[in-house]
């Protein structure tokens, strides 16, 4: 797989039928790998080696309501009071990331409502922190490690 712009982490392969997969920590499952999906485990490896959130506040590849509609989301992560922290977006790194991909993001926060939206192709990462008091968002260098909430 394409090398990504994250450091380097342990991942478990399986071929099966000729068939690559990668084992989902969090999903407790191996799973196809595809572009995104290679994306996502780096995300989700970030998130807990680097970032240090427990995998009791991540989940991944759920389906969620959206203008009643299901739609599935990448990765979520949790406050632990249960409020939805970071909305992650994933996509393939030869996925260019534009406007319609924020389009896609911000449809899904209408709902959930995340404080940070984190958007990625495994080369390019944009961070963005929402103001929904003045209906805007602010873009960050990075997102919060999980000890600048813990406490709550």
């Amino acid at each position: 797989m394409q090398k990504l712009n994250y450091p380097v982490f342990e991942f478990r392969f399986k071929n099966s039928e000729n068939k690559l997969s990668i084992f989902d920590v969090i999903r407790k499952k191996f799973v196809l790998l595809t572009p995104e999906e290679w994306v996502r485990q780096h995300v989700i490896h970030e998130l807990l080696y680097i970032k240090n959130y427990p995998e009791s506040l991540i989940s991944v590849e759920r389906v969620v309501k959206i203008n009643s509609m299901n739609k599935r989301y990448d990765v979520l992560v949790f406050r632990p009071n249960g409020q939805i922290e970071i909305l992650i977006e994933c996509k393939a790194p030869s996925i260019k990331i534009d406007q319609q991909t924020f389009d896609q993001i911000a449809r899904y926060n209408f709902e959930l409502r995340s404080t940070f939206l984190y958007i990625t192709n495994g080369l390019n990462h944009y961070f963005c922190q929402m103001d929904y008091q003045n209906k805007s968002y602010v873009f960050l260098k990075d997102y919060p490690h999980y000890k600048a909430f813990k406490q709550e």
